[in-house]
């Protein structure tokens, strides 16, 4: 058994989507900010490492060979026991029952969390959660750094991921990319379902009016936006085409990261990639659609969102109840594109400031 570190040692059990784990960097930066001799490991599936090598405060990953959603009790117990003595705090994120039993079978001494799913006995620092209080997810998160009924900071800590710009030009060979043109990256992907995706034919509104701008666009996402991503590229013009590239499939977490980090803007579905792009600190315009923007919001200081209100909504389903899809639908791209254009206005406007200064 490793000997156990003289620093505070705490096991986060991380969430499972990549949104989430980005608005959990916030409460790992109030860790360490509240107990400056924290070392922070994150108990994840393994795909997150991708991402948590990008947050300085985590100083190791655990990989969950768990998948999400299985239960395999006899792992979970040997996986708990082969943690005895390692760690003085776990904190739970998910409200799973299964997600608090690592901790518990590793008899980690302070085992934090919010109640959830009938875990009376697995936690012992276990919290009611009153959502008026924390109407945000990452306040939900970010509380559990702090001593219970605690009031929290106004300015709560905000996600920031370290991009590797030493990696860029290899990046941009690899894929035969270039930065002759300003960068629109489209996110256009949503993993939750498809409720959560505005239209094909509004992204692609929003490509044609930038590439007529004089812009390039670079369409991120997984393998399975791909075709998302062929079917906006495919709505184009011919002449058009040449300045869109359809990168969905191509790219690992960690690359889109780095190209997402040399974007000069970003429009994006309420995803993974929205959170991602936020905490790179881009430029960024999130289209909400089934999902509230008053609940997990892009954490980040260049962001507007956009999305208009319908008598169904938000109905926080994966696919649309009435089969009509209007809160995305009637969404229109010149919304989006006046968004933009404001977003790129202010960040002109704050550069030549910041020259004058």
């Amino acid at each position: 058994m490793p000997k156990k570190s003289d620093r505070y040692r705490i096991l986060i059990v991380g969430p499972s989507w990549v949104g989430d784990m980005v608005m959990a960097q916030a409460l790992f930066q109030a860790l360490k900010q509240r107990r400056p001799n924290a070392e922070i490991h994150v108990l994840a599936p393994d795909w997150t490492r991708a991402l948590l090598s990008r947050m300085a405060e985590v100083d190791a990953t655990v990989d969950m060979p768990i998948g999400h959603g299985e239960f395999k009790l006899d792992l979970r117990y040997r996986l708990g026991q082969a943690m005895k003595g390692q760690y003085d705090q776990a904190i739970v994120l998910p409200n799973s029952l299964k997600s608090a039993l690592i901790p518990f079978f590793a008899e980690i001494p302070t085992r934090t969390g919010w109640r959830g799913e009938m875990r009376f006995w697995l936690l012992n620092d276990i919290r009611l959660l009153r959502k008026r209080d924390y109407p945000l997810m990452v306040q939900r998160f970010v509380a559990l750094a702090y001593p219970p009924g605690e009031t929290l900071p106004e300015q709560l800590p905000t996600p920031r991921l370290l991009a590797d710009s030493r990696r860029v030009p290899e990046l941009l060979q690899d894929y035969g990319l270039d930065r002759l043109r300003p960068i629109l990256a489209l996110c256009p992907g949503a993993e939750f379902g498809p409720a959560k995706r505005w239209p094909e034919r509004h992204y692609a509104a929003v490509a044609e009016r930038k590439i007529a701008d004089g812009w390039q666009v670079w369409i991120m996402g997984s393998g399975k936006d791909a075709p998302v991503g062929r079917a906006i590229a495919d709505l184009l013009p011919e002449e058009a085409r040449p300045y869109c590239r359809n990168l969905a499939g191509e790219t690992q977490l960690d690359q889109a990261i780095d190209l997402l980090s040399v974007s000069d803007a970003v429009v994006s579905n309420d995803s993974g990639l929205m959170h991602v792009a936020a905490a790179l600190g881009r430029p960024l315009v999130a289209v909400f659609g089934s999902t509230s923007p008053d609940f997990t919001p892009p954490l980040g200081e260049q962001v507007a969102v956009e999305s208009i209100s319908v008598e169904c909504g938000p109905c926080f389903k994966r696919e649309c109840p009435q089969g009509h899809l209007k809160c995305l639908e009637d969404l229109a791209p010149k919304q989006v594109l006046s968004s933009l254009d404001q977003l790129l206005q202010r960040q002109k406007l704050l550069a030549t400031e910041m020259n004058v200064h």
